[in-house]
């Protein structure tokens, strides 16, 4: 349990009302605190007493938290609110618009950024007064209408490129993408008034029940499902900006429900085939990523696609890509691996997959031509070839993913082959 201040009753206590807005801020953070939960917390509360400050905060966690990642914003939200001047104060600093150098004084632990938001919500925040401001200094005042135009070029501009403070603000716009896809036809039925397939098994069952005659024939239309999406992101050296900055692309995916995704199953790849997909599945993307990052213990290391490939496709393949999946690969192609061995392997992945796009960072140059060799060996064998530099690509990606004639630029480098 982290630190918590001192917790003095006021003279006047409304406890019940405290915990009421203290439920709406767990809830604004992304927790399942309704009102049936507030409820139980009073209740707990009044059983539990209000001696202990240690009694208090796990006497709420026990009735506001439910998963494991539920708590690190507990904690947070718990600390906030409950009267810790210091580390509201803190994290107010972190919520101010502050002219800052290139690297931030604080890296803010898991959920705490997002622990503040929810309670600063609709809160207004000025800047803090300079003490050493006399008479008749210049103001120095910041002008916002830019900011539209600062945000058109933070979409075009490479992630390799951005200072800190622009990687920020562009994690914040990937966070509000999507990667909507369309359902497919799959071979089991569904009952419809307007299907084009007789239904036998209901008409003849229908027919048993009036003693053999037939009345209606019961009509079907194939059933819609949709497919898993399942990521290949290379960590090598050449890649690992892109790379955090498609994870965070990916986890706004995983974890949004109206996208149609059946499942998200995410591996990254270096000199060695990690899956994170359990970490993504994390609502907090701090813990998320970070927890993705130590177990893939080869980042910013080598570079191996073809030996990873072999992997994915000896153990994976089948539990992940059968049923019509796509399959979304980000490299930039350059691999240290024989490059027969690596065409064998894409080739079969390929053959698994319903779509496979690649995503190459390397195409932000306009003289790009596939003249390495694990490039080269790749490209014939993927449906869609196409940039994956920066938060206009992936808007890109999110308006063809459900296209199945978008081909990207691989009509065009494929001619430069011959």
């Amino acid at each position: 349990m982290p630190e918590i201040a001192p917790l003095d009753l006021p003279e006047t206590p409304r406890l019940s009302h405290n915990i009421t807005h203290f439920a709406r801020a767990l809830r604004k953070a992304g927790l399942p605190a309704g009102p049936g939960r507030v409820i139980d917390a009073i209740r707990a509360v009044e059983a539990a007493g209000f001696t202990s400050r240690d009694d208090f905060f796990y006497t709420l966690r026990a009735c506001f938290t439910s998963r494991p990642e539920h708590r690190a914003v507990y904690a947070q939200i718990f600390r906030l609110y409950w009267r810790d001047p210091r580390y509201m104060e803190h994290m107010m600093a972190m919520m101010l618009p502050a002219l800052r150098g290139v690297q931030e004084e604080q890296v803010a632990e898991a959920a705490q950024k997002r622990a503040a938001e929810a309670l600063l919500d609709g809160v207004e925040r000025e800047a803090p007064e300079r003490e050493d401001e006399e008479e008749g200094e210049t103001q120095v005042e910041v002008d916002a209408s830019l900011t539209m135009s600062t945000e058109e070029r933070l979409r075009t501009l490479d992630f390799e490129q951005m200072s800190t403070e622009e990687i920020a603000q562009a994690k914040r716009m990937l966070a509000r993408l999507t990667l909507p896809v369309k359902p497919f036809a799959s071979r089991r039925g569904m009952a419809s008034h307007t299907g084009t397939r007789i239904d036998h098994r209901k008409t003849l069952r229908a027919a048993m029940r009036r003693g053999g005659e037939m009345r209606r024939i019961h009509l079907k239309k194939p059933r819609p499902r949709w497919p898993n999406l399942v990521v290949l992101c290379d960590i090598s050296g050449s890649m690992s900006q892109y790379s955090r900055m498609v994870l965070h692309f990916l986890h706004a995916v995983a974890n949004h429900k109206g996208a149609g995704w059946a499942k998200v199953h995410a591996f990254t790849f270096g000199t060695q085939l990690t899956n994170i997909s359990r970490h993504l599945a994390t609502r907090d993307v701090d813990a998320a990523l970070a927890a993705a990052g130590k177990q893939a213990q080869d980042w910013e290391g080598g570079t191996r696609i073809g030996a990873c490939l072999h992997a994915f496709n000896r153990d994976w393949s089948r539990r992940v890509t059968g049923q019509g999946a796509v399959v979304l690969m980000i490299t930039d192609g350059l691999d240290r691996d024989d490059p027969d061995m690596l065409e064998r392997e894409i080739e079969r992945l390929h053959l698994s997959a319903r779509r496979l796009i690649w995503l190459n960072p390397l195409l932000r140059w306009d003289e790009f031509a596939p003249k390495a060799r694990g490039i080269a060996a790749m490209l014939p064998h993927v449906d869609s070839f196409r940039a994956g530099h920066s938060v206009a690509t992936l808007e890109e990606l999110a308006r063809v993913i459900s296209r199945p004639d978008d081909v990207g630029e691989k009509s065009r480098l494929i001619s430069a082959l011959r």
